[in-house]
């Protein structure tokens, strides 16, 4: 199978990217990047692109599977209209290319709590771009709604702290659905998704990632 993987080179991407060019279920991976990632493999296919005209490399959206692990925050975007273009408009055209381009299955990595209907604007963001997605009708829609994540060597101050308020919540028996996860953990569980998980629309909460 052929990969596409976009959102490569954050923390998910990353460890997704890895496991995909070490797995025997995949022949070919091609990467959607803004800049050159200096990564070589035999199975890697490096596109450097303009993510604001997709159309201009629409004819390279081709494969299997979509991986969308695209995502900023709202402080290193700058505003809330970068951060909507980053993490609504890319996947939401990247993925109408793909299913134009009959892609087959389309895996999502969004977020706990992701609702259209959400007061929170991160939240209602995530919610509106699983609904599209969910419109575009693949074959196979998966998405992942993790909570925390614990991202290797992180420079996030509020992160870092956050992982550590839930973690000790949780060790006294509360927000078990927000559980923090490793970046490295959820990557194989996507990875692992396509094969396992049945044609339609799946969505999995933080209980059900952990069983996959």
């Amino acid at each position: 199978m052929k990969a596409l993987v976009i959102g490569a080179t954050g923390a998910t991407g990353k460890e997704l990217v890895n496991l995909l060019l070490e797995s025997t279920d995949y022949s070919e991976v091609s990467i959607f990047v803004r800049r050159a990632t200096g990564k070589s493999h035999s199975k890697l296919t490096e596109h450097v692109v303009d993510f604001s005209d997709v159309n201009s490399f629409r004819e390279l959206i081709t494969g299997d599977v979509l991986f969308s692990c695209i995502g900023t925050t709202l402080k290193d975007a700058g505003s809330k209209e970068k951060q909507w273009k980053i993490d609504y408009d890319i996947p939401a055209e990247f993925a109408s290319a793909a299913k134009q381009n009959n892609v087959n299955s389309l895996v999502l990595v969004s977020s706990y709590g992701a609702s259209a209907k959400s007061n929170v604007y991160y939240s209602m963001m995530k919610g509106k771009l699983e609904d599209y997605l969910q419109e575009l009708h693949f074959p196979q829609c998966i998405i992942f709604r993790p909570g925390p994540l614990i991202r290797e060597n992180t420079d996030r101050f509020g992160e870092k702290i956050s992982v550590k308020v839930i973690k000790f919540f949780n060790a006294i028996g509360l927000f078990k659905n927000l559980k923090p996860i490793t970046t490295a953990f959820l990557a194989k569980k996507i990875v692992k998704a396509p094969k396992v998980l049945p044609a339609g629309n799946t969505t999995l909460e933080l209980n059900r990632i952990l069983e996959l």
